[in-house]
């Protein structure tokens, strides 16, 4: 009986724990996602600013 009642409580504590994890790892994985999506904004809008300057030092290619 000893035996059943110590699986039991492992098991429930096992599933508790695998929630816990989880629960993390997608925690940390949106966090990145966040990181991510400010470092392209800011490389996009890096990128539009040297096409400008690019353009307007550079008009005879654009023709312009």
């Amino acid at each position: 009986m000893f035996a059943v009642l110590v699986a039991v409580i492992l098991y429930c504590f096992g599933f508790v724990f695998l929630y816990g994890v989880i629960r993390l790892a997608v925690r940390q994985a949106l966090e990145d996602l966040e990181v991510r999506r400010a470092q392209a904004l800011r490389a996009e809008e890096l990128a539009a600013h040297r096409d400008r300057t690019f353009l307007k030092e550079n008009a005879f290619l654009a023709g312009g």
